[in-house]
């Protein structure tokens, strides 16, 4: 038996950025302010396409994942009906569910994870709402990937696995419109105002920020106009590769998490750009911010605190 009581964190919660990089970057940064030496069990919570496998490499570097988006390892999938895995193999187990239950029993799951944990091992559950219910013991910390990331140390009533998909699961839609209407946003500003690589990206709630070190010469209302064109023709969006996006009929147009995307515009619900760029007198940089979804929001409003 353990004689540490970690102190109680209800929630910390993050912006999900879109992008491997920034969210590896973001992984790093939870697993040094998360995670102890001591957490055994770890549930990873969110859909496909929510950037679950970045955040893992981020947060455990070098952990060879079971699948993500370049491969899947059968070899991995299987070994956890050889007990001796838990001595030799490893010191860190990373499962799919999803994956997982497609190859084994769920009996043969909950006795690997039970054992690997009473042997000193470290395992790591991507949808661990699915095992939760069989395993019957909830993870030491779990981290839900939707529009935000959310990063909870469960105490003695909760929360549940279930209670942080619920809140990832629909909330991730509103990531993906984001990212898509930034993308149109952006292939307009490269390719028609020629403004290409002059800027860096942040993120607001259901929102993108794009910083200028420089005030651009543009009109916003012109610009946002002509994204909501784009978004009103109701075309395709598809993956190209891993560092492409392909919008209808128009080129290829680099993106950092093609895969983060509505599959066609007309899922963007209500897009609007602010009409004035924002001055940061802190960075000297300008910002312009676009917003989907419903609601009328002040820039005082874009982060402010709510409940789940």
């Amino acid at each position: 038996m353990r004689n540490i009581i970690h102190a109680a964190a209800f929630y910390s919660v993050y912006f999900a950025p879109r992008g491997r990089q920034r969210l590896s970057f973001l992984g790093e940064q939870i697993s040094q302010r998360h995670l102890t030496f001591d957490d055994s069990l770890i549930g990873i919570i969110g859909d496909a396409g929510s950037g679950k496998s970045s955040l893992i490499k981020g947060m455990f570097p070098g952990l060879e994942l079971v699948n993500d988006d370049d491969r899947f390892d059968s070899h991995k999938v299987m070994r956890i009906t050889d007990d001796d895995d838990l001595v030799n193999d490893a010191t860190t187990f990373h499962l799919d569910m999803r994956f997982q239950t497609a190859f084994t029993q769920m009996h043969q799951i909950v006795s690997f994870v039970r054992k690997a944990i009473d042997s000193g091992k470290r395992v790591i559950v991507e949808h661990f709402d699915l095992l939760y219910p069989a395993l019957k013991m909830n993870a030491e910390i779990m981290i839900g990937i939707g529009e935000e990331i959310i990063v909870t140390r469960p105490g003695l009533f909760g929360p549940l696995p279930k209670d942080i998909f619920d809140i990832v699961h629909s909330s991730l839609k509103y990531r993906k419109m984001v990212h898509t209407a930034e993308d149109i946003t952006s292939m307009l500003l490269a390719r028609e105002y020629k403004l290409s690589n002059t800027w860096k990206h942040s993120d607001v709630k259901r929102g993108f920020v794009l910083v200028f070190d420089e005030k651009p010469e543009l009109d916003i209302v012109e610009l946002e106009r002509k994204v909501r064109e784009i978004i009103d023709r109701h075309i395709d969006v598809a993956y190209y590769d891993e560092s492409h996006i392909k919008f209808g009929e128009y080129e290829p147009f680099e993106c950092s998490g093609p895969r983060i995307h509505v599959t066609n515009s007309k899922e963007i619900e209500e897009f609007r750009l602010l009409k004035d760029f924002t001055w940061d007198s802190l960075n000297e940089t300008y910002a312009l911010v676009g917003l989907v979804g419903s609601g009328k929001r002040s820039i005082e409003d874009l982060n402010k605190p709510n409940m789940f």
